[in-house]
């Protein structure tokens, strides 16, 4: 299977393997509807989600597929320390805006980042600009992981192997 076939087929079974995920529900009538969804989504959208040749579409998939449950351990600790801030006597918030340049070029990458970004608690992307971000932090450490360390960034980068 080649080009827009193949990228029909991945989209499919990434949207309904999503679907899986979120319904949680098996029998005949979800699982149909989840189907008929998957597949409409993946004829409409495949072109924007997955780009480039097999070898690269297997590639980026795999290593999305490792990033995820990754950016899920994120969000558990983000979780652990926005309740700790709130449950601490002091309240150790200090609200604050910062901006970071990225060399992520896509479109889908930095959709991304933007998105992990806003999904993990603490901090809130506000907009993209020529690949700079502004991010709303809710204190200074979660606003340091997103521009000292990059882990985050260079993740997504190798997802989409933009080095």
């Amino acid at each position: 299977m080649r080009g827009k076939g193949f990228g029909i087929l991945v989209t499919f079974c990434m949207m309904f393997l999503f679907w899986l995920l979120l319904s949680g529900i098996f029998d005949v009538l979800h699982l149909t509807a989840g189907l008929v969804c998957s597949a409409i989504v993946a004829l409409i959208s495949h072109d924007m989600i997955i780009k480039g040749d097999e070898e690269k579409i297997l590639s980026k998939s795999f290593k999305l597929a490792i990033y995820i449950p990754w950016e899920l351990w994120q969000i558990v600790l983000a979780n652990l320390d926005v309740a700790y801030r709130v449950l601490h006597p002091k309240m150790p918030i200090d609200p604050l805006i910062i901006e970071f340049d990225t060399t992520l070029q896509s479109d889908l990458a930095l959709v991304t980042l933007a998105n992990s970004i806003t999904l993990t608690p603490g901090t809130i992307t506000i907009g993209i600009t020529n690949g700079r971000f502004s991010v709303h932090a809710i204190a200074k450490e979660p606003a340091e992981a997103l521009t000292v360390d990059g882990t985050m960034q260079q993740k997504v980068a190798d997802v989409y192997m933009e080095w």
